[in-house]
């Protein structure tokens, strides 16, 4: 699809420009995307510790929002295992097991969400959430399918679970293994299978409608209730009273490190997504607007007695693959979704809690890229050990814990590289006015009498310290003492004031050890902000936007009683 005359990636910037043959390709993948979201809905929200029907509500209102303002052309609002696991864990620790708490907090949690999102699309923070590492979210996710699973695996066995952190419930588990119902274990492993059999043979195929509905029609047909195999129960019909959740101050308080989990969650995932298409399909991805298209799916979905909602990337690719034209089909498919909530919820009653586990389960083994893993691996070591903080930090901390320590590592990580940027000295390339590294190539000339410096980041507060002491350092190395030193700026994008009193004080540093100062190769900004504080080791100011070889022309051809002369 061509993106409308005006560049505008909202509905009314592309509808007056929809085509009519769309229409039946957008109507069969919202048809094809509801059998994938009302499963998805139903584990989801057992995930979130909440009755099947917020997981109805949530794909539902989030759906009649998302597609008018997003800028992707197939992403799919929906609950997600993670995002799902993060709100259930972060609410039950406040709810105090009050089922209508629970759900009034976790709407709320959906609201405040939204209002994150809102505030960073005022301020244009898109961009400032691609910081947020990949090999971070790697681990997390990682760590967050364990957790899932000590989560599901009491269901599939036929006992109910326990609350708790990762290793409570695992061990749980573990001591009641003598619990295990064996009628409910052989209909659990049976659905399991057919899932896993189905991503391998029918990859983005409605596999786990189908399975959902085997499981309804084994119920029925089998009597496994009276065997001891538990059923969803009722599904309220209907759709919910809409309004503000009944909480306290007292509760946003609470809830608020929950929310900047959440919101960091639900955006990365979120933004991902929308980034693979945009490359994928050549549309144009606009994050900031990604921001609202969140925000404002997650106001509908707390309204309507949801939970927090994101992009999802297996429900995006369903839609994708039965070749969805516009984001209309994520309209189609909320309206369908809309059905099932008004008339035919109540035919979910008899499906079988250990399917409904192995949906969840299926689910969550994507969230494990043991590729995405060994590349890490086989990239860095310490890398690979920041992707296991992150893993740890999930079955340690918990889901919204680990994502703020995620977040957390991002930074340092982005930080440690920014603090300690590479400072290395440069040589005359042979038979060229061209310098180059000469810790790479040692071949490289080094100039008799002059060392030239180059730094390759911006010089700002926290890095000053660093690229003083390695200037420093190069020049106690060189055998034979410079009698001029040339800091190229040529790879210093930016500088602040603290990057300018380096250059200062390297200025006064050098001249009492009787060693001239020259800048070489500064952007014209880099140039303005330096003449700002009054830089001026004369003649190097005026001329720092010279090459390096005519700032050796320059100085050569200065008189300087007993100074070295070298040849450009």
């Amino acid at each position: 699809m061509t993106a409308a005359a005006d560049g505008s990636t909202w509905a009314a910037g592309w509808l007056p420009h929809y085509r009519a043959e769309w229409l039946r390709l957008d109507l069969v993948a919202g048809l094809t995307l509801t059998a994938y979201l009302v499963p998805a809905g139903i584990g989801d929200a057992s995930l979130a510790g909440l009755p099947p029907e917020a997981g109805l509500y949530a794909c539902l209102f989030s759906g009649l929002i998302f597609w008018s303002c997003c800028s992707s052309r197939q992403t799919v609002i929906t609950v997600t295992s993670a995002l799902s696991l993060l709100a259930g864990a972060a609410v039950a620790e406040i709810s105090g097991g009050d089922p209508a708490r629970h759900a009034a907090l976790a709407a709320c949690l959906a609201l405040m969400v939204a209002t994150i999102a809102c505030a960073a699309w005022l301020v244009r923070a898109g961009s400032a959430i691609s910081f947020f590492s990949e090999t971070v979210l790697a681990g997390f996710k990682a760590g967050l399918a364990l957790y899932l699973a000590s989560t599901q695996l009491p269901k599939l066995f036929g006992f109910t679970g326990t609350h708790g952190d990762f290793w409570q419930r695992s061990g749980y588990f573990l001591s009641h293994l003598g619990d295990t119902r064996l009628t409910a274990l052989m209909v659990g492993l049976t659905a399991l299978g057919l899932l896993l059999a189905g991503r391998w043979r029918l990859r983005n195929r409605p596999v786990p409608f189908v399975v959902v509905v085997g499981g309804i029609a084994a119920a029925a047909m089998f009597d496994l209730e009276a065997k001891g195999v538990a059923l969803l129960g009722k599904v309220p019909q209907g759709l919910p009273a809409m309004g503000l959740p009944d909480v306290s101050r007292s509760d946003l308080r609470l809830l608020l490190p929950a929310a900047l989990a959440a919101f960091v969650l639900a955006t990365v995932e979120t933004s991902a997504i929308g980034r693979m298409f945009g490359q994928k399909h050549g549309h144009r991805f606009d994050p900031n607007q990604e921001l609202l298209a969140i925000g404002l799916s997650n106001l509908s979905a707390g309204l309507g007695r949801g939970f927090p909602v994101s992009g999802g990337m297996s429900q995006s690719l369903v839609n994708e693959s039965a070749q969805a034209r516009t984001p209309l089909s994520g309209l189609i498919a909320a309206l369908f979704t809309l059905f099932v909530v008004l008339f035919a919820s109540g035919l979910l009653r008899n499906l079988p809690q250990p399917v409904l586990a192995a949906v969840v389960l299926a689910a969550v083994m994507g969230l494990v890229d043991i590729h995405a893993l060994k590349a890490i691996w086989r990239f860095s070591r310490s890398e690979f050990l920041v992707a296991l903080a992150a893993l740890a930090g999930v079955l340690g901390a918990g889901p919204a814990n680990g994502v703020l320590l995620g977040a957390g590592i991002s930074i340092v990580l982005l930080l440690r590289q920014a603090a300690r940027p590479r400072v290395t000295e440069l040589g005359r390339v042979a038979g060229t006015h061209y310098f180059a590294d000469r810790t790479r190539n040692p071949e490289n000339q080094q100039t008799p009498g002059v060392l030239i410096i180059r730094v390759e980041a911006s010089l700002l507060y926290f890095n000053t310290d660093h690229v003083r002491d390695r200037v420093l350092s190069l020049l106690r190395s060189r055998p034979d003492p410079p009698g001029l030193v040339i800091f190229v700026l040529g790879t210093v994008p930016g500088i602040d004031l603290a990057g300018a009193g380096l250059l200062v004080g390297l200025q006064h540093t050098l001249a009492a050890r009787g060693v001239a100062f020259r800048l070489a190769d500064a952007h014209g900004h880099v140039r303005d902000a330096l003449q700002r504080i009054g830089f001026d080791p004369t003649p190097g100011a005026p001329h720092s936007h010279r090459s390096v070889d005519e700032v050796l022309a320059q100085w050569n051809a200065e008189a300087r009683p007993g100074a070295a002369r070298v040849t450009p």
